[in-house]
């Protein structure tokens, strides 16, 4: 996986890269949308700590594939206001800070989800190389 972030146009606006080229040979995963909802039921106050979950769940699917966050080349999130964009981008960027490629990223301001008190919803697409699998 090559992220693509060519010198031609402005620099992403935080930790992501405009787009990634997967080479031949990769199994691809891609996840549900993921709601910052706990196995016991509850939902976390806060776009952060709802994203932190959304983001918990993606690593317990893609290592049900075999797969880490090393592999995620696409995050698709959405927030029901501007004013939890900072929370999810600091949970993004967390959740990527030891991640060396890193994925194209989007993030879209929705007018809600399934219930009221969810805030954040995150997917995933990973690539694994065949070698890897």
């Amino acid at each position: 996986m090559t992220p693509l972030t060519p010198v031609t146009i402005p620099p992403p606006f935080a930790r992501y890269a405009h787009g990634v080229h997967v080479a031949p040979r990769h199994a691809l995963i891609a996840t549900s949308g993921q709601l910052g909802l706990a196995m016991d039921g509850s939902i976390p106050e806060g776009a952060e700590a709802q994203a932190a979950l959304c983001l918990a769940n993606i690593d317990a699917i893609l290592a049900e594939a075999g797969a880490a966050r090393d592999h995620v080349i696409r995050l698709n999130a959405f927030v029901t206001g501007r004013e939890h964009m900072a929370g999810y981008m600091a949970a993004r960027d967390a959740w990527l800070a030891q991640v060396t490629s890193l994925p194209a990223s989007t993030l879209m301001i929705v007018s809600g989800f399934t219930r009221p008190e969810f805030v954040v919803e995150i997917e995933a697409l990973a690539a694994v190389p065949a070698e890897a699998r």
